[in-house]
């Protein structure tokens, strides 16, 4: 009788626990909205995302410590005779980092790094992609409705390996975005907005 109610008592803290976490996952990171444009003979994607950054995650970066994010996007066509046709699989890689000595942030992708005045303003180029060119419009067929799925998350693999051992031990580093899916077609004769 008593096993009895210890294992109802462990199932109902069980169920409530589960519940709680089905109620955080309402306020989760994700993609709030992707835009396909056509231009310039190129397909770019615009894209908003929200990010919610822990605070553990925040004091490492204000440490200097670089923290990376990456995007990925998948383009499929869909065929009924045969697996999907992969039309684009990409990814952008964003570092973020703090100079304490010019007491500055700076983000980029490759290359190219841009100065801002805080770690807000250098997500803001992570919540908000503008024009990535991710597949050529020579490689779409016209009317053809496309497929695609994206989502942002932090790159724990490219830390520094101390981080990276925390970040596998704590959840204050799980920052990741569901994949958020999106549908597309490239019209015929559409005038290229010039």
């Amino acid at each position: 009788m008593i096993f009895r109610a210890c294992c109802a008592f462990a199932l109902c803290l069980f169920l409530v626990g589960y519940g709680g976490g089905a109620r955080a996952d309402d306020t989760a990171d994700h993609v709030i909205a992707v835009n396909p444009v056509a231009h310039d003979g190129k397909l770019y994607i615009d894209a908003d995302v929200d990010l919610s950054i822990s605070r553990e995650l925040r004091e490492v970066a204000q440490k200097g410590v670089p923290v990376y994010f990456t995007a990925n996007i998948d383009i499929v066509s869909e065929r009924w005779w045969w697996f999907d046709k992969q039309i684009v699989d990409q990814q952008r890689t964003w570092r973020v980092v703090y100079n304490a000595l010019t007491r500055q942030w700076r983000v980029g992708y490759g290359e190219l790094t841009l100065p801002e005045p805080s770690f807000d303003d250098a997500l803001s180029l992570i919540r908000h992609i503008r024009g990535w060119a991710v597949a050529d419009l020579a490689d779409l067929e016209p009317g053809k409705q496309y497929k695609g799925r994206i989502r942002v998350r932090l790159n724990t693999s490219l830390l520094a390996r101390p981080f990276q051992v925390d970040a596998f031990n704590s959840s204050a580093w799980s920052l990741a975005t569901p994949w958020k899916d999106f549908s597309f077609s490239v019209s015929v004769g559409t005038p290229d907005p010039s």
